[in-house]
């Protein structure tokens, strides 16, 4: 058994030794190219220009306000006044206390009376401001199909026989070809 194994293998070597090959050339019939298509990712982006109220010359800081200032004068005129009141009142070493709490009581009282008609919003109409132009951005990606070319599909006649491939390049007119040439044993 192993001798006739041994002589199959060695008739098939030999039959393979025979076997010739060479180059010819086909004709081409047609060669179509073969696309596929692509996703190519891009940043689209557009810019805007926005008005903004800057009370510090388009620098970017807080708004700070110009026109009315609040007022001081009566939390002076109030402390001075509760700490004479204040003096008066303690005795021996609760002097200094009352004389410390009258004086921030004062001020506190002094404060509210000078500033009470002042109304909250007009203290923001009253501001000068400068108008300035910021620039905002918006990015977004967007994605653009791209069609390319990844081969072509060449049908060729060989001998009288039709055959179908799909090449990288287009091969023209004609197309080399391997032949290759082996006997069938009988």
């Amino acid at each position: 058994m192993k001798r006739l194994l041994i002589a199959s293998l060695s008739a098939t070597a030999l039959i393979g030794a025979n076997a010739q090959s060479y180059t010819d050339h086909a004709r081409v019939r047609s060669a179509e190219p073969q696309y596929e298509n692509t996703n190519v990712p891009r940043n689209e982006c557009t810019s805007q220009w926005i008005n903004e109220r800057d009370g510090h010359g388009g620098r970017g800081l807080p708004e700070r306000q110009i026109g009315q200032d609040r007022q001081y004068g009566g939390a002076i005129v109030g402390g001075l006044a509760g700490g004479v009141i204040g003096h008066q009142i303690g005795g021996g070493a609760g002097k200094d206390a009352a004389t410390a709490l009258g004086v921030v009581l004062g001020a506190i009282t002094g404060d509210r009376m000078e500033n009470q008609n002042r109304n909250p919003r007009a203290q923001y109409d009253d501001r000068q401001y400068e108008t300035a132009q910021r620039e905002v951005k918006r990015c977004r990606t967007v994605y653009d199909v791209q069609t390319r070319i990844t081969g072509y599909r060449v049908t060729y006649d060989y001998r009288g026989q039709s055959y179908t491939t799909v090449m990288r390049n287009n091969p023209g007119n004609s197309l080399p070809v391997r032949v290759t040439v082996d006997p069938i044993e009988q």
